[in-house]
């Protein structure tokens, strides 16, 4: 691992975290192609934890709001006076968080093994296949009609589905925001409420899997270059931050079929290269 190859590793994370189009599906083609070895893992950690620096920033008012509620809830139960009707934005999506976030767990529990896999096959047919799903997703969310629900208006049976969402994002190429975003939309979310709710949801997922990464990258005795994973950090989350606000945009001009038509073209292409080296005719560009 170098600079070059981690800043750019970094540029491409905190770019595709964010936009629709797949973090870990790129960033599993672009090891594929610069043939990043073991050490990759501990980098693509620290590269999700330096784009999750960058939710906490965009997001710090609803984050504090739901922080907030999280104690005053307790204090309700204690005193008797917590109601699930009536809640405020904050407390709803913080209890909406919860229940979407709990449906993550099985599968990263018991067959997290077989999505990693995937990543680490060799082959990017599957990558392929899974970024013409994503472009599918893209299409369907500007498809959607106009929403109007509120964090406030939020229900379990929307934390389902956009949790279920959530967790086919488990594939890589498939995107987690695209995915949860669509998922929102269909519920009748507006575009404000489906995009916040993304990526507050994308909190407990990235901080739980990434600190349990982190633990085993270092448990498996790996020679660690901390100025390289520092430069990596920073250089995602201020990327980041920026795609966060493109986002935004783009939710609310109703763009997404722009990375539908991208993910299409990608998955397309990643499918046939994948097929001629299981022929053995890729050109070997790395």
């Amino acid at each position: 691992m170098n600079y070059l190859i981690i800043t750019l590793q970094a540029i491409l994370q905190g770019i595709t975290e964010f936009l629709p189009v797949s973090s870990s599906g790129h960033l599993s083609v672009f090891g594929h192609f610069v043939g990043a070895g073991e050490e990759n893992l501990l980098v693509i950690v620290i590269l999700h934890l330096g784009t999750l620096m960058a939710v906490f920033i965009a997001f710090r008012e609803v984050i504090f709001g739901m922080f907030k509620e999280f104690f005053l809830t307790i204090r309700d139960i204690f005193t008797g006076n917590f109601k699930w009707n009536g809640m405020n934005d904050n407390r709803k999506m913080l209890f909406m968080t919860i229940i979407a976030t709990l449906l993550l767990v099985p599968p990263y529990v018991f067959i997290k093994d077989f999505f990693t896999s995937l990543e680490g096959d060799g082959d990017i047919i599957f990558e392929g296949c899974a970024f013409i799903f994503t472009s599918i997703l893209l299409f369907l969310s500007d498809a959607c009609v106009k929403g109007f629900k509120t964090g406030k208006d939020m229900k379990v049976t929307d934390a389902v589905t956009v949790g279920l969402f959530q967790c086919v994002a488990l594939f890589p190429g498939v995107s987690r925001s695209g995915s949860t975003i669509t998922a929102g939309l269909l519920c009748g979310f507006s575009r404000q409420t489906a995009v916040t709710f993304s990526f507050i949801l994308g909190i407990p997922a990235i901080l739980g899997g990434g600190l349990l990464e982190l633990r085993n990258a270092f448990q498996s005795g790996l020679e660690v270059n901390y100025l390289e994973l520092l430069l990596g950090f920073i250089v995602a989350a201020v990327v980041g931050f920026f795609a966060i606000k493109l986002v935004k945009l783009l939710v609310k001009k109703e763009k997404f079929k722009i990375f539908g038509i991208y993910t299409a073209i990608l998955g397309v292409l990643c499918i046939v290269w994948g097929v001629l080296e299981n022929l053995n005719l890729g050109i070997i560009l790395f």
